[in-house]
Parts: structure tokens; C-alpha cells; sequence
């Protein structure tokens, strides 16, 4: 069996309704089946894809993607219905569906970029943190230096007023 890169794998990988999806086409693809064989399979074992393991993108979706070249037009062999996405679970379940030994390394290597690609979200996510805090910071010290700025202004102000000379050489004494 030809071993598939991570990232080829995690290219496949949308996210559609907050879930990270597979679409049926691209799993076909790489389980090296047709579409319409994986389909048919899934829908002999609905029981075992709820929801939240599968669903069909909706026609706005579908036009989303289409839009990002993801999908190929209708016509000439292009898709006749909407595609159905399998989230990590669902793809997961495949596995005892789909049982040829292809099926089955190439479940390992899709759950491997699905870890890998939660792995990556949440640096991310942790950067993004650490980022908003150091953002905070700095303004918080800009208040401060802003103030400081202020108040030295306002001093010198006060100091360079003739009026007030008189004042502070008094308080001077």
C-alpha cells in the first residue's frame, strides 16, 4: 500500500459547522474506492453514523466549497448529490464498514492527522492566549506612560507659568 503524507491527509480535513470533516469523495479516495461504494456502504449501516459522526452538507455549504475548487461542477461526472462529511468519529467508524486492510491503515493515517491537526489548533489556540495577555500588558503600560506623560506635561505647565513662579519659590523657603 503507497503511504499517504500527513498533509495531503490534514488538505482533506474542512471545517464544516464547527466539526473537522472529511468529505465522502476524498475518503473514497484514499480507501482507493468509489465514492458511490463508500456511500453505499455507510448507508447499509446507517445505525452506526449518528449526527454527530456524518451528515450531508447543506447546498450552501456545498457551494462554499465548490467555490474553493474543492468540488468539481455537476455534469460530465461530477456529483449528483450532496456529499456527505465524516467527522473524526465517522471516520473512525469506517473502519468497521469499509474492512479491507487498505481501509484500515488508512483509518490509522486520517485519525493521525486529525490528532495532528487538534495538536496544531491548540498551540495555536495557547499562542493566541499568550498573545491577548502580552497585548494587555503593553497596554496597561501605555495607560501608565500615557499618565506619566500627563502629568509631567501638566507640571511643566504649571512651572513655566509666571503666576506660579512666585508660588513655588515661596513653597521652596
Amino acid at each position: 500500500m503507497e503511504i499517504i503524507p500527513t498533509e495531503t491527509i490534514e488538505r482533506k480535513i474542512f471545517l464544516i459547522r464547527g466539526h473537522k470533516v472529511m468529505l465522502d469523495a476524498d475518503l473514497a479516495r484514499l480507501y482507493g474506492i468509489e465514492t458511490r461504494i463508500l456511500v453505499q456502504a455507510v448507508k447499509r449501516n446507517l445505525a452506526k453514523f449518528p449526527e454527530d459522526f456524518m451528515f450531508q452538507i447543506t447546498p450552501n455549504e456545498f457551494l462554499t466549497l465548490r467555490s474553493q475548487f474543492v468540488i468539481s461542477k455537476s455534469g460530465k461526472g461530477g456529483r449528483r448529490y450532496l456529499p456527505y462529511a465524516f467527522t473524526e468519529h465517522g471516520v473512525a467508524m469506517l473502519s468497521s464498514v469499509l474492512k479491507s486492510p487498505r481501509a484500515v491503515q488508512m483509518n490509522i493515517s486520517i485519525i493521525r492527522a486529525f490528532i495532528k491537526l487538534q495538536e496544531i489548533l491548540l498551540t495555536h489556540k495557547e499562542l493566541a492566549q499568550k498573545m491577548e495577555s502580552l497585548e494587555r500588558k503593553q497596554k496597561d503600560q501605555g495607560d501608565q506612560v500615557t499618565e506619566i506623560y500627563s502629568f509631567i506635561k501638566n507640571l511643566l505647565k504649571h512651572l513655566l507659568n509666571p503666576q506660579n513662579a512666585s508660588v513655588l519659590i515661596y513653597r521652596l523657603k
